[in-house]
């Protein structure tokens, strides 16, 4: 289990991770505040033993309505989009990995698949980006490059880099973010004795 706390103070993200050698699965789910309204996103996530994402399905929730999304990878590398009223097909750039909105989780998936946390190299990959709260989707190019590799503590440095955005997301052993400045940090377990004391009777 992993637990991912907006830096902002204003979301929460997490997800039970189930690890294989090159793949996993994600289910998780994420609460976020926001002036232009909150919303609440839970989704599913298949990614196969090289690293690439096989299906990604998303329901986010306003105060206003519910959206759903689903996308499967084929073998000839195309998407396959429903949204539940039929479905569309694209190949958004021959792009194997998927960027979800606010979540830290999903930067994890070219950093593991390529193994920019052990060995030092960049790629500039092509992503499927999906919005929150509109599920809206567009083909973007993204940038990642190892600026350290594990040290002793267990811990990589990865440049992330997006238009004019960039930032060095700290990652562990697995590739798995553990801090993203100015967007989230992990939360770790809490120290033994830090729990709420009784009252005294």
């Amino acid at each position: 289990m992993l637990t991912w706390q907006a830096e902002d103070g204003h979301g929460l993200e997490g997800t039970r991770l189930l690890l294989a050698p090159g793949g996993f699965r994600a289910l998780g789910r994420m609460v976020r505040t926001d002036p232009a309204g909150d919303f609440t996103a839970s989704y599913r996530l298949v990614v196969d033993d090289g690293g690439r994402v096989e299906r990604l399905s998303v329901t986010c929730a306003t105060a206003q309505r519910e959206r759903h999304l689903t996308m499967n990878r084929t073998e000839d590398g195309f998407w396959l989009l429903d949204r539940g009223s039929g479905g569309d097909r694209g190949a958004f750039g021959g792009a194997v990995d998927i960027d979800l909105a606010y979540s830290p989780m999903f930067n994890t998936l070219p950093i593991r698949r390529l193994g920019l946390q052990r060995e030092a190299d960049g790629h500039t990959v092509p992503v499927v980006f999906v919005s929150l709260p509109d599920l809206e989707v567009e083909a973007v190019e993204q940038q990642y490059r190892t600026v350290s590799v594990l040290d002793t503590t267990g811990s990589a440095t990865v440049g992330f880099t997006w238009n004019d955005f960039h930032a060095d997301l700290t990652v562990d052993s697995e590739g798995l973010v553990t801090h993203y400045p100015g967007v989230a940090t992990r939360l770790g377990p809490p120290a033994p004795g830090a729990g709420p004391t009784a009252a005294a009777s």
